[in-house]
């Protein structure tokens, strides 16, 4: 039995020091796909909070025959999907730039040209993002981000691999045109295999 199960019963028997063991182990992913999401790193610190909270208040639930780590995921985007539809009407603004996707980023050190380049590739890449429905974003950012299975998409968002498999496509389609538009067809084809 890995730690990480050790935690999860224990959390599950109301141990709340196993359940911050939890918390520690999964705060970075857990805020990180929150800000990809909605784009706000204060939201996405609220919304971090938000889901521990209610993954703590439905461990009975939590099933595990399955990751945890989807689970929690899972919880998370639900919760983010939910803030986006209540604030569709406002635009979003870029507060900060995200850490790259790793096909943008180099192994090697970058002169101060080439960084820019790939800066500001980065921050087009996160507009283009923002550009997609959430269920679309969602996908793609659990796909290419995360680099989950078809499986685990479908399991987070509660849906078939098929439908996942449509809304990816109709993603790296969507994006295909709009990055095409914006001249960076090489940085989204690296990124999502767009193209």
């Amino acid at each position: 039995m890995n730690e990480e199960q050790v935690w999860l019963d224990k959390a599950r028997q109301g141990d709340k020091e196993a359940f911050g063991m939890l918390i520690g182990a999964y705060q970075t992913p857990v805020y990180n796909l929150a800000y990809r999401m909605l784009n706000n790193s204060g939201e996405a610190e609220e919304a971090a909070q938000e889901a521990f909270i209610r993954a703590y208040t439905r461990l009975e639930s939590y099933n595990p025959e399955h990751k945890f780590s989807t689970w929690m995921l899972s919880i998370t985007s639900n919760y983010c999907i939910d803030l986006i539809r209540k604030r569709r009407a406002l635009l979003l603004s870029i507060d900060e730039p995200l850490p790259s996707h790793p096909a943008l980023q180099s192994e090697k050190s970058q002169g101060p040209e080439s960084q820019m380049v790939t800066n500001e590739q980065q921050e087009m890449v996160q507009e283009l993002l923002q550009e997609l429905p959430e269920d679309y974003r969602q996908a793609v950012v659990l796909r290419y981000w995360y680099e989950m299975s078809y499986d685990e998409i479908a399991e987070v968002m509660n849906t078939t691999v098929s439908a996942i498999k449509s809304r990816l496509f109709r993603a790296r389609r969507l994006l295909a045109e709009v990055g095409m538009a914006h001249g960076l067809q090489p940085a989204m084809e690296e990124a999502v295999g767009v193209g």
